[in-house]
């Protein structure tokens, strides 16, 4: 081979070499220019996520990270779309409209709060709430015979309490969705009772009262006494009240305890049986002074009415029976 092509040879080899070596390091620059982008993705339950990703395509940026919109849901900007220029993807609700702010020449950076002003998260709380329970009215019809009749408040009505644990969402502070999940009674509601009573006949010519069809008569100030001692004994509850006058009431029919009077009255001054003849407390309650349920439990027990069948009582804690209005009631002599 000539000397001319020997050296015509090893110059084309050399340039093919130095255009092999160009590539090589033109592909190097290329690969090590490839940028990376952080980019946020908001999910419809208000989760944030950042990652780190090469790809402009919303879709591919999905399927990147695994992440598969379901029917009610739609994606700003939309899958066949690149990624804006502030890197964020919102996932939300086809009911929910969500704006992406646009970039500005004046700014280019998109904060989390920019984000956060057109998407905001739901709250969901645990919230338990005291709910009135309304008492309810009940009338009883304890007439009898023809005489004219008149209403008497026996019981007081009370409202009762129910605890109600509820689900409730926010969103901007505000109220979305509120859902009963438990509920319990707490306090009972107390019935308002009525009875429908025929009025009381007052005897002409005197100042006393028949009572019980005319088998015990009393005067104004009888009745006062009468009451004095039974709140001095018990005036806590008109139930408390009408056990104490119950107890001289049944006395009357009792041959073990009639022997001390054949009226309630009677019993009351029996010495050594109740408060009358033991000290003088009672005399502070005359005159009016006990309340207004006193008076209608003995008016109530002097026509008939009873809440017990025993003859005796102590303060609750003294003897074994049972318990009405701070009292316990047995019928051991």
């Amino acid at each position: 081979m000539k000397k001319n092509d020997i050296a015509s040879t090893s110059l084309k080899k050399i340039v093919c070499i130095s255009l092999i070596l160009i590539f090589a390091l033109s592909a190097g620059v290329m690969a090590g220019n490839i940028e990376l982008k952080n980019v946020k993705i908001v999910l419809a339950n208000g989760y944030e996520m950042d990652v780190l990703t090469a790809k402009t395509s919303v879709k591919e940026i999905l399927d990147e990270n695994h992440i598969i919109l379901l029917e009610d849901e739609k994606v700003s900007p939309d899958t066949s779309e690149e990624l804006s220029d502030n890197n964020t993807i919102i996932i939300s609700k086809e009911s929910e409209n969500v704006e992406i702010p646009e970039t500005t020449e004046k700014s280019s950076d998109v904060t989390t709060e920019d984000i956060l002003n057109n998407y905001s998260k739901i709250i969901e709380k645990i919230v338990v709430e005291e709910e009135k329970i309304p008492y309810e009215t009940i009338t009883k019809d304890v007439t009898t015979g023809s005489g004219s009749k008149q209403d008497r408040v026996v019981q007081q009505g009370e409202d009762g309490i129910r605890e109600v644990t509820y689900k409730v969402k926010y969103q901007n502070d505000e109220e979305i969705e509120k859902i009963k999940i438990d509920s319990k009674v707490i306090k009972e509601p107390v019935d308002k009772i009525i009875e429908i009573r025929t009025k009381q006949v007052t005897t002409r010519g005197t100042s006393r009262t028949t009572y019980n069809g005319g088998k015990w008569t009393y005067s104004d100030s009888e009745i006062d006494l009468l009451c004095a001692i039974t709140a001095q004994e018990c005036s806590s509850s008109y139930e408390g009240a009408l056990a104490v006058i119950t107890t001289a009431c049944n006395r009357t029919k009792s041959s073990s305890w009639k022997r001390y009077g054949s009226d309630p009255l009677s019993q009351y001054k029996a010495p050594s049986q109740f408060c009358y003849s033991i000290d003088s407390h009672w005399k502070k309650r005359l005159n009016g002074n006990y309340p207004s349920y006193v008076k209608q439990a003995v008016l109530d027990a002097l026509n008939g009415k009873r809440n017990h069948n025993y003859l005796s009582f102590r303060a609750a804690g003294y003897h074994s029976g049972e318990i009405i209005g701070g009292n316990v009631y047995f019928n051991s002599l």
